[in-house]
C-alpha cells in the first residue's frame, strides 16, 4: 500500500491488484484510503488473469510494479514441494507473465510519451545473500533478479522503450515479514534482532521502499535499466 499511496500522491493513475474480490470490505477500505485508484482482481500466476488485466487497463501503461509475494519458511528437508512451487509461481512466474502480457502496452506508452516505460520488480536482499529456513523465498527472488536483467537487455536490444530494474529491500516491518519472523523464531523477536544486526540499527519502513520504487519508475532514472537497487540499511555490506 505504501507504494500505491506515494504514487497517487505524485499524480499517477494507480491500478491496485490483488486476490481479494472487488466488492470485498478490504478492497473498499484500501480504495478509500488511497482516494484515487482503481482495483482489479488478479491471480498473478494465471495467464488468463493477466490478459483480462491488460484489457481493463488499456494502452496507457507507463509503469508496472511487480510486488506480489509470499514467504513461507521451513527447513529444506521438510519444506513441501507444493510450497516451493507456489512460492516460485507467485514470486517469479507472476513477473514473467506480467512482462509477457504487458510488454506491448508498455512499449506503446513509452513510444507515445517519448520516455521509456518502467518496470520495477520487487526482489529482496535474499537474492544476494542467504538465510536459513528461507530457501524457497530466496531462490524465487534470485530468479526475479535474473529475469529483470535479461528482460532489460532483451527489450533494449529490440528497440522497445521499456526499462526493467529490480528493487532489493532489506528487512522491512510489514505484515509478511512480521509473520515470517514469528514462524521462524521460537524465542524472542527475530525481526527486532535483525534490526539490531543491520548496520543502521533498525529495520526499514514501507515508505522508504516506496520512495526507491518511485525513483526507478520516474524519469530521474532514465538511464537505469537491468540494474538492482538495494535498500537495506547496510545489511549486504556484511
Amino acid at each position: 500500500m505504501a507504494i500505491c499511496r506515494l504514487f497517487v500522491e505524485q499524480g499517477a493513475k494507480v491500478w491496485l491488484a490483488d486476490l481479494e474480490p472487488a466488492d470485498s470490505e478490504k478492497v473498499r477500505l484500501a480504495l478509500e484510503q488511497l482516494g484515487h485508484a482503481e482495483y482489479l482482481r488478479l491471480d498473478v500466476t494465471e495467464r488468463e488473469d493477466w490478459d483480462s488485466a491488460a484489457a481493463m487497463i488499456g494502452d496507457r501503461l507507463d509503469i508496472l510494479i511487480n510486488n506480489a509475494g509470499i514467504a513461507p519458511t521451513g527447513e529444506l528437508e521438510i519444506l513441501p514441494l507444493e510450497q516451493w512451487q507456489e512460492v516460485m509461481a507467485v514470486n517469479c512466474q507472476g513477473a514473467f507473465l506480467s512482462l509477457a502480457t504487458m510488454s506491448g502496452q508498455l512499449a506503446r506508452a513509452g513510444t507515445a510519451s517519448g520516455r521509456w516505460a518502467s518496470v520495477v520488480n520487487i526482489s529482496s536482499i535474499l537474492a544476494m545473500v542467504g538465510m536459513a529456513q528461507a530457501s524457497a523465498y530466496a531462490a524465487s527472488k534470485g530468479a526475479l533478479r535474473s529475469l529483470s536483467k535479461s528482460a532489460a537487455m532483451e527489450f533494449a536490444q529490440a528497440g522497445r522503450p521499456i526499462r526493467v530494474n529490480s528493487l532489493h529491500p532489506g528487512f522491512v516491518e510489514t505484515d509478511m515479514t512480521r509473520a515470517g519472523s514469528e514462524a521462524m523464531s521460537d524465542a524472542g523477536n527475530l525481526l527486532e534482532t535483525l534490526g539490531s544486526e543491520t548496520p543502521m540499527g533498525r529495520v526499514g519502513t514501507p515508505e522508504e521502499i516506496a520512495y526507491a520504487a518511485l525513483f526507478l519508475a520516474s524519469n530521474e532514472s532514465s538511464f537505469v535499466t537491468g540494474s538492482e537497487l538495494t535498500v537495506d540499511g547496510g545489511w549486504t555490506t556484511h
